[in-house]
């Protein structure tokens, strides 16, 4: 039964946007123009009205949250408490220097590893937000980066290491299937997008692993995608080195 239900679930939420994202990626290399010069963007516009724009992303973000909190629920009704995953009601103050920490040592690194990837034509430039300017894009931008955030560290890290664990698996093995999937649901940034997202899925695996914290996870990705949403729609018209 636990086999069954970690296929259902990632069926309707992150494992099939990695099957979508492989056919991205076999339809940008199977193009004319190489990776590098393709473009695909994180946060796009999803409406020509304002307002239906705005209420389509903020749906967006919901689902995100929704696909999180349904591995929460999971857990939590096969007897699994939430603070035994690293999800307790409060958070404790080592939690905010541990995901500071954690998205300095992604952040500064993964945006180097990216930028080479693009220039060595293995990467698609990626656009964080397409987003007209309104007043309202920099609040779905913050809400689009913590429902990522909640839904990928729920969902593969606390989710799916502690259903594999249950079903007999080792931390190492756990540890390589939680890391593989979440770069698969970024292949269609391209080959760096996987490599990136799958050393990030060892170094968050590993840390939730060794310290047993899911909180600290999911507010260091929370910080990395606001950083990249919020700042890329600030700079892009600024700095002419970003895509």
């Amino acid at each position: 039964m636990l086999t069954v239900e970690v296929v259902i679930v990632f069926t309707i939420t992150l494992g099939f946007a990695g099957l979508r994202s492989l056919l991205s990626l076999i339809d940008s290399l199977l193009r004319t123009t190489s990776l590098s010069d393709q473009s695909v963007a994180i946060n796009a516009p999803q409406a020509t009205n304002e307002l239906i724009d705005l209420l389509r992303q903020l749906l967006s973000a919901t689902q995100l949250v929704a696909w999180g909190a349904l591995g929460v629920y999971l857990l939590w009704r096969g007897g699994t408490k939430l603070a035994d995953i690293g999800l307790p009601r409060r958070p404790q103050a080592a939690d905010l220097r541990w995901s500071i920490g954690l998205a300095a040592l992604i952040g500064i690194p993964g945006l180097l590893f990216y930028l080479a990837m693009w220039q060595f034509g293995l990467n698609l430039a990626v656009q964080p937000s397409t987003l007209d300017q309104t007043w309202w894009r920099p609040i779905t931008l913050t809400l689009s980066a913590f429902g990522n955030g909640f839904a990928e560290e729920v969902l593969v890290v606390g989710y799916l290491i502690t259903r594999l664990r249950q079903l007999g698996m080792g931390e190492n093995t756990s540890l390589i299937i939680s890391a593989v999937l979440r770069g698969s649901y970024h292949l269609y940034q391209g080959f760096g997008g996987f490599l990136g997202n799958v050393a990030m899925g060892l170094i968050f695996g590993r840390v939730w692993q060794r310290t047993n914290r899911l909180w600290p996870l999911v507010a260091a990705h929370t910080l990395l995608d606001v950083f990249a949403f919020v700042g890329y729609a600030l700079l892009r018209d600024h700095v002419s080195w970003l895509p």
